[in-house]
């Protein structure tokens, strides 16, 4: 198999019909390992917005069972990538997904803003870190993928255009951007678990590493300390290097699913979609997050 197979043939499809098939190869079999970072480093860029952070803070289940919400969150996500949007799993994925975020007073723009993270932060890390960006009908394919996806979660006023989750999400993200006491303690918890994801003399470096890809603003919004400017550099040209390295690996045969990877660990016997994600947690009728709560703001990128 050709080294670009996968490259030519989702340049071949049509994204505007073929945005499944076109994210699945992307996903399973062209950049499995950097998509599930990219997506990882999205989600944790949503929980520097306190109406995100706070409400995963409040039920507990970021800080109190993180490694079963990190792989809940992997394995609902992943059915419509890897069965399309009508197949059973996929809808009833869907309807898990749904059923969570109805029982939170959750705003339409806080969705917005987490769609536009998916749609934008994984083509900005395959510009730095792949070993080739995305093609046009890759980054078009995942704008319809996500329009699709925002349709199904009742999502109101997704952009059309790559151009239009771009601003999205780097507007939202220069206005709402703010340190928060509890969305701090789901990143260090979700950060934590990142770690145990390596060798035991690796993980206090793993977590350097991640802070060091971090930009400013979003360490800024967690408190975290820049690491020395030779760390960042060093960490960057290392994920450089090895994008560059990939370019002489064949093309993957056997596509690379979730339950695949090492790091989801809660379902060693196999796993209910159903029963996957939280469940309304007493006490916690809706998001913490006030208009009149004052909040510390930080400088958008």
């Amino acid at each position: 198999m050709r080294r670009d197979h996968w490259k030519s043939r989702n340049d071949a499809l049509d994204p505007a019909t073929d945005y499944v098939e076109i994210s699945r190869n992307v996903v399973m079999h062209e950049f499995p390992w950097d998509m599930n970072q990219a997506l990882s480093f999205a989600l944790f860029r949503t929980y520097a917005v306190p109406g995100i952070g706070r409400l995963l803070y409040e039920t507990g289940q970021f800080t109190e069972a993180v490694q079963k919400r990190y792989d809940d969150t992997a394995l609902l996500l992943e059915p419509p990538t890897r069965v399309g949007f009508e197949h059973p799993e996929a809808k009833a994925a869907i309807r898990r997904i749904n059923a969570m975020h109805r029982a939170y007073d959750i705003p339409n723009d806080e969705f917005r803003y987490v769609l536009s993270t998916f749609v934008v932060v994984p083509k900005r890390w395959m510009d730095d870190y792949g070993k080739r960006p995305f093609t046009a009908n890759e980054i078009e394919a995942s704008v319809q993928y996500y329009r699709v996806l925002g349709r199904h979660m009742n999502i109101k006023d997704v952009p059309e255009t790559y151009a239009g989750f771009e601003e999205l999400m780097d507007s939202y993200e220069a206005e709402h951007f703010a340190y928060d006491e509890g969305a701090r303690q789901v990143a260090d918890s979700t950060l934590a678990l990142m770690q145990t994801f390596y060798a035991k003399p690796l993980q206090k470096p793993a977590g350097l590493f991640a802070r060091a890809l971090m930009d400013q603003p979003l360490r800024d919004a967690f408190r975290y300390d820049a690491p020395p400017l030779a760390v960042q550099s060093l960490s960057r040209a290392a994920l450089k290097a090895r994008g560059v390295a990939l370019r002489a690996f064949p093309a993957r045969r056997r596509p690379k699913l979730i339950e695949d990877i090492s790091w989801i660990r809660s379902y060693p016997d196999g796993y209910d979609v159903e029963q996957l994600g939280t469940f309304p947690v007493p006490g916690v009728k809706g998001c913490p997050v006030r208009h009149e709560d004052p909040v510390e703001r930080v400088s958008g990128p």
